[in-house]
């Protein structure tokens, strides 16, 4: 097949990731793979990996530029005569779905998130057919756009697992890094992702301060870049912590590349999102490595965890319960990796994706 997928940039973000993966897949399986987007600095791995990557404004949301930018993509599709346009957001979405009038185009979209409820988002409905990233994902879109059973298919976001591989670690990497932030003899607990209010990170430090009178050799560690207008939410964390006579239990690492190591070398890891999760693949990837996930109780990862078996959930902000769970959590030990091959591979998702294409 000729894949065509459109997406507005290729840089950071799990959308980006899922791209770059598929592209690697389809090009594995014999596909012709071809990347729409603005560009970013993973262009150069979708190549690498034996894809083409077209540039094109597929990013910009100014109605007044629309119309010529739908005339040139529709020039574009002519040329590249795809058999299938999957498109991962909703202004590519938009564009394509004036461009391909009249061209006979199969399209797929896959929905990421729980986006506004609007005329905009609908689009992301419009589709021959609908690609869900969750079950909570394909219950918002059922309530809020009527969209028929048969045009949905929830595939979760797959899992690299010879990446996230607990036979495939770098034992050097998690000896310095335990040494670099003094985590010998500790019980770590972890959370990863980018330093926002809406990751909830003071709830985590709360809960530390609870647990540290039950596991008084407690330590923290909070794994993620600060943005420079998150500067005053970051300012007000340290302080916190100052008041809660935290400093020798919580440690900020700034943002890290050996993340599947950074799992390992956890007991626990903690995911305190006030916002649902549309599937929550950090989670998936801690228990591929056996390491037990704490979660806030909504969104997608709660198709992933299995409560008492491989993490728990807790009330969003609430940090007493979230305690409670950490300290259950302890005793968890579980073959997480066997777990999410069997339900959330990267090979999952490309099998049922093409099957979606096949389908139409």
């Amino acid at each position: 097949m000729r894949i065509v997928q459109l997406l507005p940039e290729l840089n950071e973000g799990g959308v980006e990731r899922g791209t770059v993966e598929l592209n690697r897949e389809f090009v594995k399986l014999g596909h012709e793979s071809i990347i729409i987007s603005c560009g970013g600095k993973l262009v150069s791995q979708i190549e690498l990996d034996g894809g083409e990557h077209v540039k094109f404004d597929v990013c910009l949301k100014n109605p007044f530029t629309a119309i010529f930018r739908v005339y040139r993509l529709r020039k574009l599709l002519r040329e590249l005569k795809p058999d299938v346009v999957h498109v991962r957001s909703r202004v590519p979405a938009w564009l394509i779905y004036f461009a391909k009038r009249g061209l006979g185009l199969k399209v797929v979209s896959t929905v990421h998130g729980f986006n506004s409820v609007n005329f905009y988002s609908s689009v992301m409905t419009k589709a021959d057919a609908v690609i869900c990233v969750s079950g909570s994902i394909k219950e918002y879109i059922q309530k809020h756009y009527s969209t028929l059973e048969e045009k949905i298919t929830v595939i979760s976001r797959g899992i690299d697992l010879d990446k996230f591989n607990p036979q495939n670690i770098d034992h050097e990497f998690i000896s310095k890094f335990i040494k670099q932030y003094n985590l010998e003899n500790n019980f770590i607990i972890t959370t990863v992702g980018r330093i926002t209010q809406l990751k909830d990170i003071e709830t985590f430090i709360k809960a530390i301060a609870i647990t540290k009178e039950t596991i008084p050799n407690i330590k923290g560690l909070i794994i993620g870049g600060i943005h420079k207008d998150k500067q005053n939410y970051f300012d007000s964390l340290k302080q916190l912590i100052r008041e809660l006579k935290l400093e020798n239990e919580i440690v900020f690492t700034g943002s890290q590349s050996n993340v599947a190591e950074i799992y390992t070398l956890s007991d626990v890891i903690v995911s305190a999102s006030k916002k649902p999760e549309s599937f929550g693949r950090s989670v998936a990837e801690a228990i591929a490595m056996n390491t037990p996930v704490i979660a806030t109780n909504h969104g997608g990862v709660k198709d992933i965890i299995i409560e008492g078996k491989n993490g728990y959930f807790f009330g969003v902000g609430d940090q007493v319960e979230l305690a409670n769970k950490i300290i259950l959590a302890k005793v968890l030990s579980f073959d997480g990796y066997s777990y999410i091959e069997s339900n959330f591979s990267l090979k999952q998702m490309v099998d049922k994706t093409l099957h979606v294409y096949e389908r139409l």
